[in-house]
């Protein structure tokens, strides 16, 4: 990864609502995993996912989250990518609300402080991808005025899934 797409990782963002605030200490990202699990069922313990976490925030990932009475309700992973086709650009890898939690406009909220992140850090871009066949998230995607500009394909290497 760049320098400067480091130091973006390292920069404390300007988050105005302030339910949302990053999950950066062990204790913090300990308290996503539950809510993550609802995103990603795969993730079979909470060391695993603090392993991946780990080795993902090496590559700029961080969780920003939402925060209801001390607990995660709802949360985004992101990083700092830079590419030919873009530019400089922030991808959402992960966005979940807790089942408990939805209908509470989390999502809404996480993403709109994103757009924020983004234009502070002097993005041209936010990009995430969702399913094909995932059509409620993509109602969701485009209410929020995010539009799709391509499709991606990719294959497993190796028996992985």
């Amino acid at each position: 990864m760049s320098n400067r797409l480091l130091e973006l990782t390292k920069k404390q963002w300007r988050i105005a609502d302030p339910a949302l605030r990053h999950a950066d200490t062990g204790d913090e990202r300990r308290a996503c995993y539950a809510v993550m699990r609802e995103l990603r069922p795969h993730l079979n313990s909470e060391d695993e996912f603090m392993e991946r976490t780990g080795r993902a925030a090496d590559e700029s990932y961080r969780i920003l989250a939402a925060w209801e009475d001390g607990k995660v309700v709802a949360l985004a992973g992101y990083r700092f990518q830079e590419n030919l086709v873009y530019g400089k650009f922030l991808y959402v890898d992960d966005l979940v609300s807790a089942e408990h939690a939805r209908g509470k406009h989390w999502g809404e909220r996480l993403l709109k402080a994103l757009d924020a992140v983004a234009a502070e850090a002097g993005c041209v871009r936010l990009v995430l991808d969702t399913g094909m066949a995932n059509a409620l998230a993509q109602r969701f995607y485009f209410r929020q005025g995010l539009l799709t500009g391509s499709m991606r394909f990719g294959k497993a290497i190796g028996g992985a899934a």
